[in-house]
């Protein structure tokens, strides 16, 4: 089943959840899409079986709260950033809530954190005006780069370079094995006036960067050569929070939430709006992101909602 404009705008919500007592903050599919897993203000993490669509299990993380959540490669294992007592990453063992590994050494709240998509390593960066890179084997920092502002980071697909950006203007592009040297490229934008970046993520061919903020716009720019290529509007953001913006697996779709309590859906390469899906939920949407292996979305508010395309589209497709 392809997706296409038609079957986008099919979409329903099949099955919504209300495990979470406050707004849920990040969400993250493995890389099969076999499962999703959630974390909340509430110091739970959440995870969902995509195929059953079915709650798998809650972890509590009272004592050190948990932001930025995110799958390893192996099994049953997650990365997460701490909202308390300090602002150490850490590795968790889903199977039996036990910590694997601390890494120390951020003394800020880290604002980004993401995985290689090809190997055991993450990158994090911190409003400390510092971004580190780490193997997950090691609780000693691999790298560490000192900036000018808070940094968004993200890999490219191939997982060889990495994209920072900076003061919500510049983005500079980093080779992993020669990132002590700097950017081999800097792509200078129009600096955001009313709002500022809060992530980064590459279309999964790897030609375009998204840039989310905590505005009601979102950027797309050329990943080679750091083009404006799109600004996308519309969707509410009166509360000043970072609402992900997300790409389609096949990189041709927009979805961001709103806080109204939408999601709003744009075709990448014109910039219209295809859509906009009606989710009843009941507060800001947050988190909004596509199952990279199956025809499913996932939104949250404080609710999670699992997106499904209805019956007679699937068919007509």
């Amino acid at each position: 089943m392809k997706l296409v404009d038609h079957v986008v705008r099919s979409f329903k919500v099949a099955k919504v959840f209300r495990e979470n007592t406050d707004k849920i903050k990040t969400i993250d599919f493995s890389p099969n899409g076999d499962a999703l897993i959630s974390c909340s203000d509430d110091d739970q993490i959440v995870i969902y079986d995509c195929e059953k669509g079915t709650l798998t299990k809650t972890v509590n993380s009272k004592k050190y709260g948990v932001d930025l959540i995110h799958f390893t490669h192996a099994k049953n294992t997650a990365i997460h950033s701490s909202t308390k007592v300090d602002d150490t990453i850490r590795y968790l063992s889903l199977h039996d809530n036990k910590y694997i590994r601390y890494f120390p050494g951020h003394t800020k709240k880290v604002v980004s954190l993401c995985i290689s998509p090809i190997e055991d390593s993450f990158i994090s960066g911190s409003l400390d005006k510092t971004l580190r890179l780490w193997d997950l084997r090691s609780p000693n920092c691999q790298g560490m780069m000192q900036l000018s502002g808070r940094p968004v980071t993200a890999y490219d697909p191939e997982g060889l370079i990495f994209a920072v950006g900076l003061n919500s203007e510049c983005v500079k592009l980093y080779d992993l094995r020669s990132f002590d040297k700097g950017p081999f490229v800097s792509f200078e934008q129009v600096q955001e006036k009313e709002c500022d970046w809060t992530g980064l993520k590459f279309s999964r061919d790897g030609k375009t960067v998204l840039i989310s903020t905590n505005g009601s716009i979102i950027r797309l720019i050329d990943a080679f050569h750091g083009t404006p290529l799109q600004t996308f509007t519309g969707h509410l953001n009166n509360k000043g929070i970072p609402i992900e913006a997300s790409f389609s697996p096949d990189s041709q779709f927009i979805f961001s939430g709103s806080t109204d309590g939408r999601v709003h859906v744009w075709n990448a390469d014109t910039g219209y709006k295809v859509c906009v899906l009606n989710a009843d939920h009941t507060g800001p949407v947050q988190c909004v992101q596509f199952n990279p292996k199956f025809m499913m979305l996932a939104s949250a508010c404080t609710n999670m909602a699992f997106w499904l395309p209805t019956a007679e589209e699937s068919v007509s497709a």
